[in-house]
């Protein structure tokens, strides 16, 4: 019998680590090639973990709400054929790669500078999903420390932390520390916000947020503390672009097997002017700034159960209205139907946000960090406007629309934030009513 390492695969640019929601196979299960062994999560999406090859789960490395790094053996399968792999030396290769990031955890907690508690004081290994849940509900070191792990070697897993923050407050953890003479002067650091009483009456219900809901405050509030907030706001007519898909829709319907909605037509319009303007085609890394060499837009959607989810068109420059309808249908599709697969979400470097598909005519949407700006796009709506003729002025009515966009102002200026909209409802505008799909 020979012994296979199921690794814990890649999941997209920037995905480290992942969470184990639970394990589809125990030990001793039979498995076959591409059959799912376990259900991951990472900061934005879940998916499954299958199978490599045909056989029987010999032993399972980590448990339930474990975060297991990109690259780590998670589960051994026994599979027909020569070869094997010594249990023991496997252990101890397991026991060495989590020592590697152990030690490769502490050294970036010891060069970081904005945490909330400063983990690298402390001896022992907090995973990264307890040290975010620690910062996001203002637990010290010192009360971390003094919580009791019911984990591998007495570590601190996510139930442990829930627990204590279910109670926290009514058993308080007594927690003495003698400063040392050799300790170095601490600055102080920020309080965390303090936390609103709320008083139930009668009726009321108390729903706990999900999961997904919880990581999204935690981005979206990570983002308006770290970026530089500003707004721009052009108003742009689409009388021509309303006119034109009213025209070609069926016909293009027939031809391509693909609805044409207007997203594409405002996702051609953004990735025309990141082109133009590739300031705005960055991300923000510290005291550095990165220029992206693709433009791969993020499209925000809403999931049926009222979350918020931001599938990626990759190369989006590249592709002509025809490719840009299908990448958004496609998506759209996968969204709607829990299908994204974690590449799908992973590499925008701009996101654009529908607000008016909700009846909102404007909107002021948070930046996905770490990308530096977000168009926000209104509802179309008939206005009266002033038209500019060579007979001169008249009033007439127009398919009008708000382009709000939200830009981080430590590196992006006013005005590059206002050309940037400007040149978006420029494209808009100048739309050709004769242009073939």
């Amino acid at each position: 019998m020979a012994k296979f390492e199921l690794k814990l695969p890649k999941m997209g640019e920037s995905v480290a680590e992942a969470t184990i929601t639970s394990w589809l196979k125990e030990v001793g299960d039979t498995i076959d090639m591409d059959e799912p062994v376990l259900e991951i999560a990472t900061d934005k999406v879940d998916s499954e973990v299958p199978s490599e090859v045909d056989g029987v789960i010999a032993e399972i490395l980590f448990n339930v709400d474990d975060v297991v790094a990109v690259g780590q053996t998670i589960a051994i399968i026994e599979t027909e054929g020569k070869g094997s792999v010594a249990t023991e030396t496997l252990k101890q290769d397991v026991a060495s790669a989590a020592v590697v990031e152990i030690e490769k955890t502490i050294v970036e907690a010891k060069s970081s500078v904005a945490v909330v508690a400063n983990f690298s004081d402390s001896d022992k290994f907090y995973s990264p999903l307890v040290k975010n849940m620690a910062k996001e509900e203002g637990v010290s070191l010192a009360e971390l420390e003094a919580i009791p792990g019911s984990g591998k070697e007495g570590r601190v897993t996510k139930n442990d932390m829930l627990a204590y923050l279910e109670n926290r407050g009514n058993q308080p953890v007594a927690v003495v520390s003698t400063p040392k003479a050799s300790d170095p002067v601490k600055t102080a650091t920020p309080k965390a916000p303090i936390k609103t009483k709320i008083t139930l009456q009668e009726g009321d219900e108390v729903v706990a947020m999900t999961r997904m809901r919880k990581l999204i405050s935690g981005h979206m509030t990570n983002s308006l503390q770290t970026a530089a907030h500003v707004q721009s706001f052009v108003e742009c007519d689409v009388t021509n672009i309303w006119n034109w898909r009213l025209k070609i829709k069926d016909a293009f319907l027939k031809r391509e097997g693909e609805k044409l909605t207007f997203t594409p037509i405002f996702m051609e319009a953004v990735a025309h002017a990141l082109k133009k303007y590739p300031g705005m085609n960055v991300s923000v890394d510290g005291d550095n700034v990165i220029q992206r060499k693709n433009i791969n837009l993020g499209m925000a959607a809403a999931l049926p159960d009222g979350n918020l989810i931001v599938p990626v068109i990759k190369n989006a420059d590249q592709l002509n209205l025809v490719g840009m309808a299908k990448a958004v249908n496609g998506l759209a599709g996968k969204a709607r139907t829990g299908k994204l697969s974690p590449d799908d979400i992973q590499g925008g470097t701009y996101t654009v946000t529908n607000v008016g598909n909700f009846g909102s005519i404007m909107g002021t949407p948070i930046i996905p960090l770490p990308q530096v700006g977000i168009l926000a796009l209104g509802s179309i709506r008939k206005t009266p406007a002033v038209i500019e003729t060579p007979e001169g002025d008249f009033i007439g009515i127009r398919m009008k629309m708000f382009l709000s966009h939200s830009y981080d102002h430590r590196v992006i200026d006013g005005a590059l934030g206002g050309m940037f909209a400007k040149c978006v409802a420029d494209y808009l505008e100048a739309w050709d009513v004769n242009r073939d799909f």
